[in-house]
């Protein structure tokens, strides 16, 4: 039976969840849907995990759509580097579910439940589309799939905070700016080449040498991409939606919608631009690197200021993004490493952090600082994982944090930049006093009087502590997450294309 199925993984990944979508609005009681959703979200990941293990050791799947095959036809198409995304976005959307069964009961009205688990499904296939996807085209139409749902699923926390429909109002238009850059990137790449399949993209691309409108295509597919993935200063969309979006969403953005968006971009720079392309090299040495190390350091300091949680985590993400940036635009072998693996470092991180957040707005209705005093001693195994995800953040030892810097300082010095790796080390110290902010108010302030010990359910701390468990194991044991990323990196950045030294020099 599964040597039937086995050739056709690739649209099953993108299928199932689809199909598990308009089944928990026709049956429409919510906790078929749920049963549904999860069920589908699983057979996702395990999916994810079939089509990793077959690429790793450096193949590649090609799946034709409809027996029409590339450049006319549309192909999925499977590398480490998607993969390993793949695995990624699927984890997350399988932890998350359990998680939210009990977290949405709190935040939004319970006859809405059964369209959350409908969007939350269509969320997950866009994103699983984006990185199966060998079509540039394709990736537009996955894109906006996700981004359309993911407005619907922030416009759901207006039941506990009105702020959210705003909040999803602004995302939905800086998203659409963002798609049309995008789309206009690509067209003007389809007008010079004809074809829309990545491959035959990137060979036409090549032929084409130095050309003006490849150079605009490009530049308006980076600034589409930018706000899609929150690069600084395209960010200012983000940090509302994490703050007033349903807890589980937050969790669940955080760790894989901006993720995404980043794939994508490092599908275009590298594998359909390249390196001949000196354009593409300059733009990220002189506008993406010294905008990621902005970000580094403006997100951490704006961090240290916030009241709320969500919010602090916000723009923490946003300096992570900066430092999976300054990852890629060191254009070496390692430095490139260090993105991806922070792609999936930062997921389990972050997507622990606010999950455990999410536990506190369940028992306490609040996510400020001021409204968390002395949680620490009346929700213990949450404030635990508040304390473990922040040393991650820092980039503490055994952390999956500190494999990320690790390999950022290691690209840093192969650049032969000796002050980019001096800049990583100060950016972590400030990370310190926004996690420390945190310690201190949820161990070392007094609790309200009257405010009694209490843990979330179970079926939201497990999800939680899932992620923390990974943060702690791949952080001593990385040589799972390591060799995934690096055979990403190499499907990314072929040997021959491997710059020595790179942008730092």
């Amino acid at each position: 039976m599964f040597s039937l199925i086995e050739p056709h993984l690739p649209i099953l990944q993108v299928i199932v969840p689809l199909i598990a979508a308009p089944l928990c609005a026709l049956f429409g009681n919510r906790h078929l849907a749920w049963v549904i959703a999860f069920t589908a979200a699983s057979i996702s990941f395990g999916i994810a995990c079939l089509l990793l293990a077959s690429v790793l050791d450096g193949s590649i799947i090609s799946y034709e759509i409809g027996g029409w095959a590339p450049p006319w036809g549309i192909e999925y198409r499977v590398d480490a580097a998607n993969a390993f995304l793949l695995l990624i976005v699927s984890l997350i959307g399988a932890i998350v579910l359990p998680y939210a069964r009990r977290s949405i009961e709190k935040e939004f009205d319970r006859s809405t439940h059964t369209y959350f688990y409908v969007c939350y499904l269509l969320c997950l296939t866009g994103l699983l589309g984006v990185a199966i996807t060998g079509d540039a085209f394709n990736v537009f139409v996955f894109l906006e799939i996700s981004s359309l749902s993911t407005y619907a699923l922030v416009a759901f926390g207006a039941d506990r905070d009105k702020r959210a429909l705003t909040a999803a109002y602004n995302y939905l238009i800086m998203g659409t700016i963002g798609a049309t850059f995008f789309v206009i990137g690509l067209g003007l790449l389809y007008m010079m080449t004809g074809t829309l399949n990545m491959v035959d993209l990137s060979e036409r691309l090549a032929a084409l040498g130095d050309n003006r409108a490849v150079h605009v295509g490009y530049v308006f597919i980076l600034v589409g991409l930018g706000l899609k993935l929150a690069m600084f200063p395209l960010h200012l969309w983000l940090p509302n939606a994490y703050t007033y979006a349903p807890s589980a969403i937050t969790a669940f953005l955080a760790a894989t919608a901006t993720k995404v968006a980043v794939y994508v971009l490092l599908r275009f720079i590298f594998s359909i631009f390249g390196f001949e392309f000196s354009f593409e090299t300059l733009t990220l040495e002189y506008v993406v690197m010294p905008l990621a190390i902005i970000a580094m350091f403006a997100a951490s300091i704006a961090a240290v200021f916030q009241e709320d949680i969500k919010r602090l985590l916000a723009y923490s993400s946003i300096a992570q993004i900066g430092y999976i940036l300054l990852g890629v635009t060191l254009l070496n072998h390692t430095g490139l490493t260090a993105g991806i693996i922070h792609l999936f470092n930062h997921a389990v991180t972050k997507g622990a952090l606010f999950l455990a957040v999410g536990c506190f707005v369940y028992q306490i209705g609040s996510s400020r600082l001021s409204d968390l005093k002395g949680m620490g001693r009346l929700m213990p195994w949450t404030s635990a994982a508040i304390v473990i995800g922040g040393l991650s953040l820092i980039g503490v030892p055994l952390t999956v944090g500190f494999i990320s810097k690790w390999y950022l300082i290691s690209a840093s010095l192969e650049a032969g930049s000796l002050f980019i790796a001096g800049l990583i080390v100060m950016s972590s110290l400030i990370a310190v006093v926004y996690v420390w902010r945190m310690v201190e108010t949820l161990y070392l302030e007094p609790a309200p009087a009257g405010r009694q010990k209490g843990e979330a359910p179970l079926s939201m701390l497990i999800p939680t502590w899932t992620l923390i468990a990974a943060c702690l194991y791949f952080g001593v044991n990385s040589e799972l997450t390591s060799s995934a990323a690096s055979q990403a990196a190499h499907a990314f950045l072929p040997p021959q294309q491997i710059v020595s030294g790179g942008a730092g020099q």
